[in-house]
């Protein structure tokens, strides 16, 4: 395995596979990583042992090839007012969880750590080439111990404020979200009113205050767009919406197909799916659940699983959370080699009309 630091120049290419939670898993990882990019496996709302079980899975499907594990990073346990204003959108929900046959979640005491601790240990334990982290940071001590067992480490921030940070906690590379990113942003806080920075704004304003690496996240679906924040100031672009419809996607079916359907026709940052603002197309539940979602990560999540379950099922797109970015038009049905075959000829034709 390379010596190197920098986890954008662990791959041959400079493309890297977004971690989403609920679509990314071993299968696309590794057609990913087989095709050359860096293919990375999403922990979030996994356990430790979960967790473990599809780390084991990927390096039986790629061997010795590098890959990476996102980590969500705690929340604070909610305050008498959160729990209170979770208990109200709970019983809010008990429609929507008869409309699509689902019950509303109950979510468990101490679910805001998203079982850290123990992902930490089992990382620790049986280190992986990369490992990101959404919604903060670890202590700082966790980054040097991580970094001591030989795992590159990513922060992912939506600000200057948040990468300055970062930086300081000896991370080795950036993960810079913009705006147009589908799913959540992974910024360290959950601001009432979301005023996210497009991306490539906020990757100039980075480029100029640190010399780390830096991964460009945000409605990335061209190779002619990897190109250009390239230019910018990125050492490697991460894409997640251009996998989704992939068949290597573990995506519900109703959720790849709403990418294609007229009928979805914009896409919206929300917080009525998990208490966090995550970007993904406006229907029905986004409607009815918006203005009364309370910013309450993850109890909110948890509230809403089931009922996403349930709608899943019954293949509803309406009960989905549709998660995608800007982009999301341009995502295809294809297998991830040929999206990661179709990226670099793109990235060939944008080089070559630039000469």
């Amino acid at each position: 395995m390379p010596t190197t630091t920098d986890p954008t120049r662990l791959s041959e290419l400079p493309i890297i596979q977004a971690p989403m939670a609920g679509a990314a898993g071993p299968a696309l990882a590794a057609a990913v990583t087989r095709a050359g990019g860096l293919g990375f496996l999403a922990a979030g709302y996994r356990s430790a042992q979960a967790m473990g079980a599809e780390i084991d899975e990927l390096r039986a499907l790629i061997g010795d090839a590098p890959f990476g594990v996102n980590a969500f990073m705690p929340h604070p346990a909610p305050t008498p007012a959160e729990a209170d204003a979770t208990r109200r959108y709970a019983g809010s929900l008990a429609r929507a969880a008869a409309r699509y046959g689902g019950t509303v979640g109950t979510p468990a005491p101490g679910s805001e750590r998203d079982d850290w601790d123990a992902k930490f240990e089992l990382l620790l334990a049986r280190p992986v080439p990369v490992v990101s982290f959404t919604f903060g940071l670890p202590a700082m001590a966790q980054v040097t111990a991580l970094k001591a067992a030989g795992t590159r480490t990513v922060a992912t921030v939506t600000t200057p404020e948040e990468a300055r940070v970062a930086v300081g906690h000896g991370v080795d590379a950036l993960c810079v979200q913009g705006a147009e990113a589908g799913g959540h942003q992974g910024g360290f806080g959950n601001p009432d009113a979301p005023a996210p920075y497009g991306l490539l704004t906020l990757l100039t304003l980075i480029a100029g205050q640190t010399e780390l690496p830096l991964i460009a996240a945000g409605g990335l679906m061209t190779g002619r767009q990897i190109e250009a924040v390239r230019l910018a100031g990125a050492s490697a672009a991460q894409l997640g919406t251009a996998f989704l419809r992939c068949p290597e996607s573990v995506a519900p079916a109703a959720h790849k197909a709403a990418l294609a359907d007229p009928a979805f026709d914009r896409s919206v940052l929300t917080r009525a799916f998990s208490g966090r603002w995550a970007r993904g197309l406006h229907n029905g539940f986004v409607a009815r659940h918006e203005a009364e979602a309370p910013g309450v990560y993850p109890y909110v999540h948890h509230l809403v699983s089931p009922i996403r379950k349930a709608a899943a099922a019954r293949g509803e797109a309406d009960g989905l959370a549709l998660w995608a970015g800007q982009g999301w038009r341009l995502a295809r049905e294809e297998p991830a080699a040929e999206v990661i075959h179709r990226l670099v000829d793109e990235m060939a034709a944008a080089r070559k009309a630039c000469a």
